[in-house]
């Protein structure tokens, strides 16, 4: 077990990062770190002796964090921003299908289990709606602030 990083190293955070319970004068759940917020590689340690820990400084927020290795890549690696980050609640903008069934309508509500940014066609997510996980373009979700948004039907 290698780490990729290096003590200095400039990294990217992909995920929101929020007290666990163990960052010291925040509530549990705070949030700490946005994603897409850059710091650099402090300290490298394990955990459970098969999980690689950085201790990241970021500096605009002035907090070092306690980040595992696959919350990180490198600061100069293409970054692709996304609106929705894991548990987020959503709303479907128009209806959704699942082998030619629509199984959610337009204006169903659901919560984002993951994001994908890779993807050359852009970013999607994993949305747990009533019944079903979907593999959702970013493009046919709102936020519940958006609701207002949703179309019957697609031209």
């Amino acid at each position: 077990m290698q780490p990729i990083f290096d003590y200095g190293d400039e990294v990217r955070v992909t995920r929101n990062l929020r007290n666990d319970g163990s960052f010291p004068g925040k509530d549990k759940g705070d949030l700490l770190i946005r994603r897409g917020q850059v710091g650099h590689v402090r300290n490298i340690g394990t955990f459970l002796q098969d999980q690689i820990i950085y201790t990241v400084h970021f500096i605009e927020e002035d907090l070092q964090v306690g980040c595992r290795e696959e919350e990180l890549l490198a600061a100069s690696d293409p970054w692709v921003p996304s609106r929705f980050e894991n548990r987020d609640k959503v709303i479907s903008r128009l209806s959704l299908s699942l082998r030619g069934e629509v199984v959610v309508e337009p204006g169903g509500e659901g919560e984002i289990l993951k994001v994908y940014r890779d993807d050359p066609a852009g970013v999607y997510y994993h949305v747990l709606f009533p019944g079903h996980v979907l593999a959702v373009p970013e493009s046919a979700l709102l936020s519940p602030e958006e609701e207002g948004q949703v179309v019957d039907h697609v031209s």
